[in-house]
């Protein structure tokens, strides 16, 4: 197929997919499955083939990222319900002291946006920032933009998250080297947008505490917080088998261990639906069961987490289709031989495709999944390692991150909850958002040079 039609189809499909999200109103989950029918027809596919191709890359995503993104839902459902994050706050606020409070928001914003979704993060620890901000007569900014980095930084790199995950799915990426590189690219990132910002807008922009405003209600009073250390126990859990997993896998298939019925234990203990059922059971046993929460209602808090975590479900599989029928087309193929010639490394392309979603229509998720979808039938014609694979679901959710404005809801609830007009949050939450898009980028670009 001739590089002009390629890209006459491509532009035609990103320009249709935007115009129905954004115009017409349409959800992302349709308008998907409507773009994929779309590039199906105009690449002259027969009919029976588009629906045949969007069964399969429905039940072919959704298979893995239902589970993963079902589970962590649950999972972050028990900590968020339990006061796991606020025991956290406190306790490393305590460790810091005021004077370096910035710090200690920042890395429990790294922790707690694993298991919990940004959004529900913020508003819960919102109130600790508020009495900072009192105490130290700071603006509220120095302490909020840490909290906020953190958040966010993790919220985009670092699985059981939902974008990394359906990333990850959609471009055949290790979940394993996703959370190691997402940790060692995330934290410089995270000091970077948080700390070093948060100090600098902190001058320029003087916030004082809201006087009052709606907090959500507490499932259990502050006295009965769970302990700090079963906190950190209980997140690492899945971390920790999901990475001995890769590692053993690894070690393996470069022949440094035998292959055995230990090695074997390990790989099914280290995979994720393995490890995020463990961390779940374990969650709801010692964070509500143990501590006196009734059964029905872990059983309602399990339920309820299940509704945001159905959204994100959908419009991954709506992705997945879109994947699958570039593929099916043969329009991935006539893409990959394109790019061979292209002066952008995948990663780059990745990065600028997700930013260019990302900054039209919004939202974050629809940017990540629409960046995976049309650069993973180019990935499936080249032969990249798993660790490039996973630097490439890093640049994808770092260009989703790219300047939040007025399109994107996070912009409004930062604002709401900081008291903030349009133009501050564009000076700090906007700013705070591209500069870890950036760094995501700048980053994974120079960890490239190290694999192949």
């Amino acid at each position: 197929m001739p590089t002009l039609t390629i890209l006459i189809i491509v532009l035609s499909a990103v320009l249709l997919l935007l115009y129905m999200v954004l115009k017409l109103k349409i959800s992302a989950f349709i308008a998907l499955l409507l773009v994929s029918v779309f590039v199906g027809i105009a690449t002259g596919m027969p009919l029976s083939s588009i629906t045949m191709s969007i069964q399969e890359g429905m039940a072919g995503t959704l298979g893995f990222v239902a589970t993963v993104v079902g589970l962590g839902a649950i999972f972050g459902q028990m900590l968020e319900s339990s006061g796991g994050a606020e025991s956290l706050a406190n306790y490393l606020l305590k460790k810091f002291g005021k004077e370096r409070a910035p710090w200690a928001l920042a890395i429990t914003g790294f922790i707690v946006a694993i298991p919990v979704f940004f959004d529900v993060g913020f508003i819960i620890l919102v109130p600790i920032i508020y009495a900072l901000s009192r105490d130290t007569k700071r603006s509220l900014l120095y302490y909020a933009i840490p909290l906020l980095a953190g958040l966010a930084a993790t919220h985009s790199f670092i699985p059981p998250t939902p974008g990394p995950v359906a990333v990850a799915d959609i471009i055949n990426a290790q979940l394993g080297w996703v959370i190691l590189l997402g940790f060692i690219l995330g934290i410089p990132t995270t000091i970077i947008a948080g700390p070093i910002f948060g100090k600098y807008i902190a001058k320029k922009i003087h916030l004082e505490p809201p006087v009052s405003l709606d907090l959500p209600h507490q499932e259990l009073s502050s006295e009965n917080q769970p302990p700090f250390r079963t906190i950190v126990i209980i997140i690492a859990i899945p971390l920790f088998l999901i990475l001995l997993n890769t590692f053993t896998t690894v070690a393996v298939a470069n022949k440094v261990v035998a292959q055995s019925i230990w090695t074997e234990i390990i790989e099914f203990i280290g995979h994720p639906f393995s490890a995020l059922i463990i961390a779940t059971l374990v969650a709801t046993y010692f964070l509500c069961i143990k501590r006196g929460m009734g059964k029905q209602k872990v059983l309602e808090l399990s339920t309820k987490a299940l509704g945001p975590a159905g959204i994100i479900i959908l419009i991954t599989g709506a992705g997945g289709v879109l994947k699958q029928v570039l593929i099916d087309s043969g329009i991935g193929l006539s893409m990959a031989e394109s790019m061979m010639h292209s002066p952008l490394p995948p990663i780059m392309l990745a990065w600028l495709i997700a930013a260019a979603v990302r900054v039209t229509q919004g939202s974050a998720t629809v940017a990540m999944i629409t960046a995976a979808s049309l650069i993973a039938p180019i990935l499936g014609e080249i032969e990249l390692s798993d660790p490039h694979r996973a630097l490439i679901v890093i640049s994808i959710a770092s260009g989703a991150t790219i300047l939040s404005h007025v399109n994107d809801s996070g912009f409004w609830l930062v604002g709401k909850y900081l008291g903030m007009n349009e133009k501050q949050t564009l000076q700090s939450w906007t700013v705070m958002e591209t500069i870890i898009s950036i760094c995501g980028l700048s980053f994974a670009l120079l960890a490239s040079l190290f694999f192949k």
